[in-house]
């Protein structure tokens, strides 16, 4: 049972999302919030999955609730839902720590699966969205000689995955790339966030890019 917790300022909006929710036999709406404050106060109640958590809201933004949420709660995974398509609001949430980014506008489908992916431990960051939201807003560093400091830890097949990994690849389309069991490239992943000292992928494609390992507008 994946256990959610919705947060959005909007009285309709959580009764849309509960509706929805409501009728899937493996999730469990075990409580709701109107703002970040309110959501950090019941999530100290209640052992959550995932949270559904909008963007724009008063008293404390869902930004900042998701790195507060994140830095008690590290089993927590948050899933940004907004109206807002806009890449600012993207990569300040990545960076905050959420697991993935979804609008509000998607369909009913899109959203029950999003969760299942979010809860899985999985990072919901489509290709597109990964290109978009890094070529706009993280400047890469000056080219180096070898890999940079953040990175010098992994092994020479351990950065092949974390290139792959930043281009928005799957577990199983990094298997086939690379030619190598899917469950070798979960280990491989495994030892990779371990040794980045993150708490998921989407953090490690934040990293990856940050440093330079992978450069904005690279092939996908």
């Amino acid at each position: 049972m994946i256990r959610l917790l919705i947060v959005d300022d909007q009285a309709l909006v959580r009764a849309g999302f509960r509706m929805i929710l409501d009728a899937e036999p493996d999730l469990e709406i075990v409580a709701e919030a109107s703002d970040g404050l309110e959501a950090l106060a019941v999530a100290d109640k209640f052992t959550i999955d995932v949270a559904l958590m909008d963007i724009r809201m008063p008293n404390l933004d869902g930004i900042e609730a998701t790195r507060r949420l994140v830095e008690r709660s590290p089993t927590t995974h948050v899933l940004m839902l907004t109206t807002f398509d806009l890449n600012e609001y993207v990569y300040e949430a990545l960076r905050a720590g959420a697991a993935g980014f979804l609008l509000k506008d998607a369909p009913p489908e899109q959203l029950v699966d999003a969760i299942r992916v979010v809860a899985s431990g999985e990072a919901l960051l489509a290709p597109s969205i990964t290109r978009r939201v890094i070529e706009e807003f993280v400047r890469r560093p000056p080219p180096t000689e070898g890999l940079p400091e953040q990175v010098a830890d992994l092994t020479a097949r351990e950065v092949e995955v974390l290139r792959l990994i930043a281009r928005g690849r799957s577990n199983a389309e990094i298997a086939t790339e690379l030619f190598l069991g899917e469950t070798t490239v979960k280990t491989h992943v495994a030892r990779i966030l371990q040794k980045l000292g993150v708490r998921d992928r989407v953090q490690a494609v934040v990293l990856a890019y940050e440093t330079g390992l992978v450069q904005p507008g690279a092939d996908s």
